[in-house]
């Protein structure tokens, strides 16, 4: 990766009415439902009540979403902080980064702006993530984020007609 790429610019920010469209496909590309709970489409309908009633307050919501925006403002993915426990003072962390965008430095420079607004603002001790086995990508993507692995767990993840393994990834923040 070119040293160029490392230092694109990106933004993170509170998801807009204007992302509807961009969150309709998203939550309806059914080849990312098999690292979620998602097994229903979504209507516009209700992702725009989503839109509407998100507080964007982990506390209230127990969860935020955060749109990235590259150095020309152009949406290019999506970060959650999600299962947050107020008790135990950690969060689920999840990425999604369009296919063109991939491979560019976005995902590591999001985890890690992530990894300071839950040390810094959120004051949770750890973030941890749940990737297949079978996506190396996201698995390399963890690892040079600093994440390390805490486990398999077996059979964790149904898609394509099979049950696949999962690595838990935890960041002790």
């Amino acid at each position: 990766m070119s040293e160029q790429h490392q230092d694109m610019t990106l933004r993170l920010r509170a998801i807009e009415p204007e992302d509807l469209d961009f969150l309709y496909r998203i939550e309806n590309d059914q080849r990312l439902w098999r690292v979620g709970v998602t097994n229903v489409p979504y209507s516009k309908y209700t992702l725009t009540n989503y839109i509407v009633g998100n507080a964007n307050d982990i506390y209230v919501d127990r969860q935020v979403r955060l749109i990235m925006e590259n150095g020309e403002g152009r949406v290019i993915g999506m970060l959650d902080l999600t299962n947050f426990s107020p008790r135990h003072l950690r969060a689920e962390i999840g990425i999604v980064v369009v296919e063109p965008e991939r491979n560019k430095g976005y995902g590591r420079q999001a985890i890690e702006r992530a990894i300071a607004y839950s040390r810094e603002m959120l004051h949770l001790h750890q973030l941890y993530a749940v990737v297949d086995t079978e996506n190396p990508s996201s698995l390399h993507l963890f690892q040079t984020a600093g994440f390390q692995e805490a486990g398999i767990l077996k059979q964790w993840l149904f898609g394509d007609h099979k049950y696949h393994d999962a690595v838990l990834m935890q960041f002790f923040l």
